[in-house]
Formats: structure tokens, C-alpha cells, sequence
């Protein structure tokens, strides 16, 4: 169900256009999506951004029930978005009640209503459990698709864990502890606003808060704090790959790999989660090897098959550790 943000506009298409394009004239990603996977889960239909559809590098569309969202990293014609609005519409049926379009591609990225109602804000799931998005009030809905193989991992292995959620963003990987038994949850992010919405998510799936806790601080200064509610079962790191002021990956990973030992339990599970396309999963096993030897590596974890990337090592890579400290 959509909600209304009546103080957030979208910015609404003039569609008092004569669209002389049909899908014959035109080419539109279609014959590429596989339309059985538009269920109730939300997922990604179309990943254009993994350069493997040669003429579409420049587009991503996903099905957000009941919200089909394409975002755009280069301009489109009107009449074209329309066209493909209509005809997203038409294979996805009556569930689909509303097209919008994200431009990455202009400043501040504006989300624009092509098709239906307006949508705001809704709520959808993922194997069983509920999150909620927002569009058109920030860059990112409040979901990162390609991560579902990485929540419902967590889901599977947090049963009776003292869990901590580095850079947490709208706390799904805690929304997805909670569901698979998790003791406790630890979520940290310097963004109270995403803070918010992470509360948001695990009262729409009726989790106990007393079970969760909501750091609003700099993780790299909040080490003391950090400590104080370990040690941990099982350590997930999402960081962005560059926040200015905060944030730069590829100088700042050292750091948090180096504390895992004041942090975790021998025996504990360490999920690190890399997405810069220039870093490939070498980073991490490295950075790993050189500050945290005692982290032996166990799996890797792959986004859901519709994440394709034409350059191996530039998606999102997930790696699955357990600390395993040698006795001295």
C-alpha cells in the first residue's frame, strides 16, 4: 500500500504528449526481464548498470509492489520513459499501480511520476519480512536489492546472537536478525534520519525495540561504546564506499578489520560487505590477512542472479569469516 509524503514532491510528467513510438519502433529492455520474478517480493527486474545489455548501461528498473521504479544514470526522452512505463505496466498488471523514474543523472536526483498513482512511501517484503521505502525524498529508496542474499544469510545464522550492525543504514540486516532469533542488535550509522526509518522497519515486522539498540555516532570514534554492549556472536559491515567527511573505504577498512578483536567471541562470524567497483574482493581478503589474521575465511556470498556484471569483481561483494583467535 502506497502512502502519501504530502511535504515531498515528485515531480510530475506533462503527459499531454502524442507518443508516436510503439514498442516496434523502439528498443526497450523487456525481452530481457523475466516477469515471473515480479511476485510480492520486491526485487530487481533489469540491471543495465552491470553493462551486460549493450544499449541499456544506463539503466536500472526494479519492482517495488506496487511501485516499478526505473532510475536512470543518462536522459531519456519523454515519450520514450512513457512507452516504457506503459508497457512495464501492462506485463506487470493490475498490481502495478504506479511507474516512477529516478534520475541519477541530474543534480540531486529527482524522481518523477510517469504512470499512476502517487507513491510516496510503501511498505514491501523480502522472504518474509517487511521494509519500508521512501521515494523521492533521498538518492536511495532505503533497500539495497542486491543485498537480499546477505540479509537472508544473516537470517540463518543470528539465532541467539548478540549481533552488531556497522553502518546501518535503515537496519535491514538487524530487521533480519531479529526474524531469524537474534538476542540482541547493535545498530550504528552517523544518520539518525536512517536511524529512524530502522526503527520504522522492525516495528512494521512487531519485533521487541528493547532487543535492539540505535547509535547515532561516527563508528571510527565510537570504539568504547562499541565494546560496552560485546562482545559479538556475528559483526556485519556495510559501509558506503565514500561519505565525505566520514567515510573513504579504501583508507578506512583497516581500521574496523583491525578492532574485530576487542570486539567479536572467539568463534564469532564476521560478514564484510565491499561495494566500489574499482575494489575487487582482494581488498578484503588483504586487509583481512594483514590486520586480523585470525579471521578465517568461510564462504562468499553472491547478489541474486539479476545483479550480472560484465567485469568480474565490480558488483557488490559479501565475504563470511569466523574469528578464530589462536590460544596463546
Amino acid at each position: 500500500m502506497c502512502i502519501p509524503f504530502y511535504f515531498v514532491k515528485l515531480i510530475k510528467v506533462n503527459k499531454i504528449v502524442t507518443v508516436a513510438m510503439s514498442e516496434a519502433d523502439v528498443k526497450l529492455p523487456l525481452e530481457f526481464i523475466d516477469f515471473s520474478a515480479a511476485a510480492e517480493d520486491a526485487c530487481r527486474l533489469f540491471h543495465g548498470r552491470g553493462h551486460t545489455y549493450a544499449g541499456f548501461e544506463h539503466m536500472n528498473i526494479d519492482w517495488l509492489p506496487p511501485v516499478a521504479l526505473i532510475t536512470l544514470y543518462k536522459e531519456e526522452e519523454n515519450d520514450y520513459l512513457l512507452l516504457l512505463a506503459e508497457s512495464l505496466q501492462a506485463q506487470l498488471g493490475e498490481q502495478c499501480k504506479t511507474v516512477l523514474v529516478q534520475f541519477r543523472c541530474r543534480e540531486r536526483a529527482p524522481t518523477a511520476l510517469f504512470l499512476g498513482e502517487e507513491c510516496h512511501r510503501t511498505e514491501i517484503t523480502e522472504n518474509g519480512m517487511t521494509f519500508n521505502l521512501e521515494f523521492g525524498r533521498a538518492q536511495n529508496t532505503g533497500l539495497f536489492l542486491d543485498m537480499a542474499n546477505g540479509r537472508q544469510w544473516v537470517k540463518e545464522h543470528a539465532e541467539n546472537a548478540n549481533v552488531l550492525n556497522l553502518f546501518s543504514y535503515t537496519c535491514a540486516f538487524s530487521v533480519a536478525a531479529l526474524a531469524g532469533g537474534a538476542d540482541k542488535v547493535m545498530n550504528v550509522d552517523l544518520s539518525r534520519t536512517s536511524l529512524t526509518m530502522g526503527r520504522d522497519n522492525h516495528r512494521s515486522n512487531g519485533h521487541d525495540l528493547k532487543r535492539v539498540k540505535f547509535e547515532g555516532v561516527d563508528i571510527f570514534k565510537s570504539y568504547g561504546r562499541l565494546r560496552k554492549h560485546g562482545p559479538y556472536d556475528l559483526l556485519i559491515s556495510d559501509p558506503p564506499s565514500f561519505q565525505k567527511g566520514s567515510v573513504d573505504i579504501k583508507r578506512d577498512y583497516s581500521k574496523i578489520i583491525k578492532r574485530i578483536p576487542q570486539l567479536m567471541k572467539p568463534g564469532g562470524k564476521v560478514m564484510l560487505c565491499l561495494n566500489a567497483p574499482e575494489l575487487g574482493e582482494q581488498f578484503l581478503f588483504d586487509n583481512v590477512a594483514e590486520h586480523c589474521p585470525d579471521c578465517v575465511f568461510q564462504e562468499q556470498l553472491a547478489p541474486p542472479a539479476v545483479f550480472k556484471e560484465a567485469e568480474v569483481g565490480k558488483g557488490l561483494k559479501v565475504l563470511i569469516f569466523i574469528y578464530s583467535p589462536k590460544a596463546e
